[in-house]
Order: structure tokens, then C-alpha cells, then sequence
């Protein structure tokens, strides 16, 4: 299955069967010493907006971390993406 393409040409293939169960591994078995559980964010398949002179390039990686953010978008709402530039 590694060598079918994938239906958006920038994309390396198609995922395997634990391509859903990786992601869920690394957040539940993540413990960070220093940080309290409201302090830090993991997503899964989520944009992430990385360039605040491109506002539309975007990355959407199968998991990532982010210390000292809250899970919360302005303490009430989920977060449909993620910004790496300062939220107001």
C-alpha cells in the first residue's frame, strides 16, 4: 500500500491501519513533569497555521505538542486549528 498514491499529489500515500491508533497512543501515554494538563495541547489531523506573513499555509500533521497553550481556545471553545503565531 506504500507505493499507491495518494488523491492530493503532495501527500506521501495512504495511511496504514494504526494510522488512528499511533496518534492516540502518544497522547494518552504522554506525562509531562513540568507542566500541568492545562498547560499543553496535542492534536491530531488538525491545521496547523505556521506563517503569520501566509495566513493560509497551513500543515496538518498526524500528531503534535504544544507547551504552555491551553486546550481551550479563550477558555470556552474546541479548536478546529492551531496557530503557532501569538494569540490575542
Amino acid at each position: 500500500m506504500y507505493d499507491l498514491p495518494s488523491e492530493f499529489p503532495e501527500e506521501s500515500g495512504l495511511p496504514d491501519e494504526f494510522h488512528d491508533l499511533q496518534p492516540q497512543l502518544l497522547s494518552r501515554t504522554l506525562s509531562l513533569a513540568n507542566y500541568r494538563r492545562d498547560r499543553w495541547f496535542t492534536g491530531t489531523d488538525l491545521n496547523v497555521y505556521y506563517n503569520v506573513e501566509q495566513p493560509l499555509w497551513r500543515k496538518r500533521p498526524d500528531w503534535f505538542l504544544a507547551l504552555d497553550v491551553p486546550r481551550l481556545y479563550d477558555d470556552r471553545d474546541l479548536r478546529l486549528s492551531y496557530v503557532v503565531w501569538p494569540e490575542k
